[in-house]
């Protein structure tokens, strides 16, 4: 993956979901249908869904997130982790010593500052 790679150029988000059990099928419907779903999981544990969100920047994941995802019939909240920095899996773009890997996710300038 080179940086020119789209997703190395974008905000990754890791979504956690809680979901009003009769409603896991239609969400999931719901959630395959947003493009900037990049992965989407049933898990068990304390969460329904874990998905990773991608958007240009943290204005259009908040706007993702409040307008889309929490809209969606039968999500009753979730919970947020940014990906700071990629040290390992499909986004990482390390050539495999230390000074070299960089993180997949580059923040745009203007966020974590």
């Amino acid at each position: 993956m080179s940086r020119d790679d789209p997703l190395m150029q974008r905000l990754l988000a890791f979504v956690d979901i809680f979901v009003e059990s009769p409603y896991m099928d239609d969400v999931i419907a719901e959630l395959q249908k947003l493009p900037n779903m990049e992965e989407l999981y049933e898990v068990t544990g304390e969460f329904d869904i874990v998905s990773l969100v991608s958007a240009d920047d943290i204005e259009e994941f908040r706007d993702i997130l409040k307008n889309r995802i929490m809209k969606i019939r039968g999500i009753k909240s979730t919970v947020t982790s940014v990906v700071l920095h990629s040290h390992k899996g499909p986004r990482f773009a390390g050539n495999g010593s230390q000074q070299g890997q960089r993180s997949a996710v580059q923040p745009p300038a203007a966020s974590l500052r």
